[in-house]
């Protein structure tokens, strides 16, 4: 394991860091209620789903398993003319998001419970869509998501196993989007005796896709 010396605190970092501030990219996952506790999309995966995002002002989002809305939120920050719908099956976690978007209001964030896909009928065509949890229906969900995407749109897929991975892909495939995967490992300071050492993350693979325009 890596070790550093201890080096300087970053002004501002934490819960204490918020207090007081208008709305911003980057809010800490501690920041965060989850359920269950700590299972969220983490900041620095959040940075590089966003990215691949390829999010406008004006965008309209699907996030897919929102959880409690880790990414939604700030999706709803870059598309701030638009409107994100934060998809959501388990009621605990419905619960975290509807309480983290208190403390974060977003006025162009809509909570959707339901199961995916059947959830996303009523909704209208995206322009982007996330999906961080499928409850086992991924190719279901990335079918639809690929149906009602608009020309030019994105799909971005948050996975944590090689299965799901190999999952996304044949659906994909299938549906003859052009595709491409980023892996992304994060480690993160922590002290060890009186030094600082490195901590690995579970590492993440970023599907992404796109519709090429007509």
């Amino acid at each position: 394991m890596p070790l550093l010396r201890p080096g300087r605190a970053i002004v501002g970092e934490g819960r204490a860091g918020m207090r007081g501030q208008r709305p911003f990219l980057g809010i800490p996952d501690e920041a965060l209620e989850s359920h269950p506790p700590g299972v969220m999309t983490k900041e620095e995966v959040r940075a590089v789903a966003l990215f691949k995002l390829r999010l406008q002002p004006d965008s309209l989002v699907w996030d897919v398993g929102a959880g409690s809305g880790s990414l939604a939120l700030e999706a709803a920050l870059v598309a701030h003319r638009g409107h994100v719908y934060a998809v959501e099956r388990r009621a605990e976690a419905v619960a975290a998001l509807r309480r983290n978007l208190e403390r974060f209001p977003r006025p162009n964030l809509t909570v959707v419970e339901g199961q995916a896909p059947e959830a996303l009928d009523g909704l209208p065509d995206p322009d982007a869509v996330f999906v961080g949890g499928s409850g086992g229906h991924l190719a279901d969900i990335l079918g639809c998501a690929a149906r009602r995407l608009r020309a030019g749109g994105r799909i971005v897929v948050d996975l944590a196993t090689l299965e799901n991975l190999e999952r996304a892909r044949e659906a994909l495939a299938c549906l003859g989007l052009r595709w491409q995967v980023t892996a992304v490992q994060v480690a993160r300071s922590r002290e060890l005796g009186g030094l600082t050492g490195l901590e690995a993350l579970n590492p993440v693979f970023i599907v992404s896709a796109w519709k090429e325009e007509p």
